[in-house]
C-alpha cells in the first residue's frame, strides 16, 4: 500500500492523526514533490541490493520511495515518534532497520559490518542545523560508503562544490575532494517543502574515494585551513608561522604559482603538491643539553 506522503494532504493526515507537528530546533521541513523524491532516486541509481543510510528520515516521504524501489534501508531518526512510525512503511520488515537515535553518536561503521556484502549508500534530506557537522563524519568513509546524495541548504552545496577562485571556494571543499568527488546536481526551490523554509536547497553528491596514499591527511589539512585563515592574505604570510617565507614562495613556483599567491588562486591538485614539498623538509635537528 503506497502512503503517498510526498502529497500535502496525506502528510498533513499523518501529522494530524500523530498529533505531531514538524519541529523547527530539529530543522524538520518535509519534502512534498514526488518530482523531486524521483530525480533523488535516480540520482543515487539506487537499485533493489543497495544498502540505503536514511539520516532524519521524519514521516518517511523519501523512506518510502527507497523501499519501493527494493532497496534495504537503516533509518536514523533521533525523533522517537517518527522512527515508531516509520515500520508501517515496509510490507517486507527485513527490509527496513530502524534506529532512534542521533547520527553524530551513532555507531555506523559498527552496524554496516553487518552487512559486508551490500553496496552501501547515504541518501538523506540533512538536518541544516547539522549539515557540516554530519559530513564531516561520513566524508572518510570510503571504505564501506560508495556515495552520498544529499540535500542541503543552496548556499551550502554551493560551498560544498566551490571551484578554484570562486568566492566559495576555502579549505571545506578541499577537505571533500580529499576523500569524494563532489557534485552539484540540482536546486529544490523552498516550495518543495511543508513547512517552506527561508532558503532553497540543493542536491549534492559526493563519490568517496581513498585518499592520496603518500599524503597525511593532518599535514595537508594543516596547511590548507592555515591558508584560508585569511583568504586576504597572501598563503606566504598566513604560513609563515609554520614555515620559512623563502621557503614558501620557492615552493609555491615549483607547483606553478607564484611567490604572492592567495589561496583561492590554488586548486585541489596544486594544493597537495603543495603540502608534499613541505613533507621533504627534514625536521629540526634537537637540541643539546648542555
Amino acid at each position: 500500500m503506497s502512503h503517498q506522503l510526498y502529497r500535502p494532504s496525506s502528510l498533513l493526515a499523518f501529522l494530524s492523526e500523530n498529533t505531531v507537528y514538524p519541529k523547527k530546533h530539529l530543522s524538520q521541513n518535509f519534502l512534498i514533490d514526488g518530482n523531486i523524491i524521483k530525480k533523488i532516486i535516480l540520482a543515487a541509481a539506487v537499485k533493489p541490493n543497495d544498502l540505503i543510510v536514511e539520516i532524519g528520515p521524519g514521516p518517511g516521504v523519501l523512506t518510502e520511495a527507497l523501499l519501493q524501489k527494493g532497496a534495504t534501508v537503516i533509518a536514523i531518526e533521533k525523533d522517537t515518534l517518527f522512527a515508531n512510525k516509520l515500520h508501517r512503511l515496509a510490507e517486507d520488515r527485513s527490509k527496513l532497520t530502524v534506529y532512534s537515535q542521533d547520527i553524530l553518536t551513532f555507531p555506523l561503521e559498527e552496524t554496516l559490518k553487518n552487512y559486508p556484502d551490500k553496496q552501501v549508500k547515504v541518501i538523506s534530506n540533512l538536518p541544516y542545523h547539522l549539515t557540516s557537522p554530519i559530513i564531516e563524519k561520513l566524508i572518510p568513509l570510503y571504505q564501506i560508503i560508495s556515495t552520498l546524495t544529499l540535500m542541503v541548504q543552496k548556499e551550502v552545496g554551493k560551498r560544498c562544490t566551490a571551484e578554484v577562485n570562486s568566492k566559495n571556494y576555502s579549505s571545506f571543499p578541499l577537505f571533500l575532494q580529499y576523500y569524494s568527488t563532489p557534485k552539484y546536481l540540482f536546486s529544490v526551490s523552498a516550495s518543495c517543502f511543508l513547512p517552506k523554509p527561508k532558503v532553497d536547497s540543493a542536491i549534492v553528491q559526493f563519490t568517496l574515494k581513498a585518499p592520496i596514499e603518500t599524503m597525511d591527511p593532518k599535514h595537508f589539512f594543516l596547511i590548507t585551513r592555515t591558508s584560508f585563515q585569511n583568504r586576504r592574505k597572501m598563503i606566504k604570510a598566513s604560513l609563515r608561522s609554520l614555515y620559512p617565507i623563502e621557503l614558501i614562495q620557492k615552493n609555491l613556483q615549483i607547483i606553478g604559482s607564484h611567490g604572492n599567491a592567495r589561496p583561492q588562486e590554488l586548486s585541489f591538485a596544486q594544493f597537495i603538491h603543495f603540502a608534499s614539498l613541505f613533507l621533504e623538509i627534514s625536521p629540526p635537528e634537537p637540541k643539546g643539553t648542555n
